[in-house]
């Protein structure tokens, strides 16, 4: 009987759902996740990424890897990108394969800022932010340092107000290239302490320009981001992602519980997608504040007019609660969905689920990537090349 309630429970999670100008089957989303597998030279997709894709193209959506807009804006070894010939043209291996198993996908846009290391710089100059910055912890280099894979972070520079102008036309040509790959949509990354982030957290941003000080002028790059990508894709193809606490480098808003729902408030009235909103995250001891974060998640919620998916440490049974309880309109699942390629079925039938492996999460090969096994036992075979 309690199997027969929670399957009947679940059920929330699997009606449709519009997300902009797309109607979703379903309402378990895959989460954007590093796996650090990309091409160590091009930063580009395999056949492997394909199948590991299309291996969870049952997902409501599938919101891709973050994938860097420039080379500036890499900041963690293999990780893709979005912004030559090449890399467009390995992505399109994904989308087709994803679009060919019956599935949806949006390419996650990411400049790091800040969390970022000389190796990955054009030009190997200090990374760039909002102010002078150095983010706690470490840069994941990979191959790319003598001391390596890990080294300490170095402080950024103050981006110039014409650099800041590159930045957003790479945010606008990133877009331009994700239609070309194939991707259905795009999401802005605004969280996790990274570049936008790093304009909007008063903890980062000391500019004495037209980008800092007040909330209005922390916000003005997220503005300028959503408008040169949304002049480039409808914007019903355009979601945002957005973490009020915790995030890479240990950086941090003084008054999170205003500065987020004036972020949602500014992104309405745009007919964008979705706002896509971590509750907690494993930096920052995000996971200490849940009740605060939540209360601010819901304000984020009543301030934007649109879709609203939440995502973070959320069950298969608490997320079907949120649905029911109008907290949110979809949930993103990330740990789950790297270890359940089939992860709606198993939703529905109450499990059982695979553990995940964390020892595979950052590079490697097809262990820990696309073995992990579905409920019909069946291994999907590599692919070619």
């Amino acid at each position: 009987m309690a199997h027969e309630n929670q399957t009947t429970h679940n059920a929330a999670l699997f009606t449709p759902v519009t997300a902009g100008d797309i109607t979703l089957p379903n309402r378990v989303w895959m989460a954007p996740l590093t796996r650090s597998r990309s091409t160590p030279k091009d930063n580009e997709q395999t056949p492997l990424h394909a199948l590991y894709y299309s291996q969870r193209a049952s997902a409501g959506l599938i919101v891709s890897e973050a994938t860097q807009i420039s080379q500036q804006g890499q900041g963690y070894a293999w990780t893709p990108g979005i912004f030559t010939d090449g890399q467009v043209e390995s992505w399109k291996l994904v989308t087709d394969a994803v679009h060919n198993a019956g599935g949806r996908i949006f390419c996650q846009l990411w400049h790091v800022g800040a969390v970022s290391h000389p190796v990955f710089q054009p030009d190997g100059r200090a990374p760039v932010s909002s102010s002078a910055w150095t983010p706690e912890g470490e840069a994941f280099v990979g191959d790319r340092h003598p001391n390596g894979p890990t080294v300490p972070h170095v402080e950024a520079r103050a981006l110039t107000r014409e650099e800041i102008d590159a930045v957003i036309e790479d945010y606008r040509h990133a877009a331009r290239q994700a239609a070309k790959a194939g991707f259905d949509g795009v999401e802005l990354h605004a969280a996790n302490g990274y570049l936008i982030d790093q304009f909007m957290r008063s903890g980062v941003n000391k500019r004495d320009d037209e980008f800092g000080g007040s909330l209005e002028n922390r916000l003005r790059l997220l503005g300028m981001a959503i408008d040169a990508v949304t002049g480039e894709l409808p914007a019903g193809r355009v979601g945002v992602r957005l973490t009020p606490l915790g995030g890479a480098g240990g950086s941090h808003d003084e008054n999170p519980e205003e500065t987020y729902p004036a972020a949602a408030k500014l992104l309405s009235g745009r007919g964008l997608a979705y706002l896509h909103v971590v509750r907690a995250t494993d930096h920052g001891g995000a996971d200490d504040n849940q009740a605060r974060g939540d209360a601010i998640l819901m304000d984020i919620r009543k301030n934007f007019d649109g879709t609203f998916v939440a995502n973070g440490n959320l069950s298969p049974e608490e997320a079907a609660r949120w649905i029911e309880e109008d907290r949110a309109d979809a949930v993103a699942f990330g740990r789950d969905f790297l270890a359940n390629p089939d992860l709606p079925a198993r939703i529905a039938q109450g499990g059982p689920y695979n553990e995940p492996d964390d020892s595979t999460f950052y590079g490697g090969d097809a262990h820990g990537y696309v073995d992990y096994p579905s409920l019909d036992k069946i291994d999907d075979p590599l692919p070619n090349g």
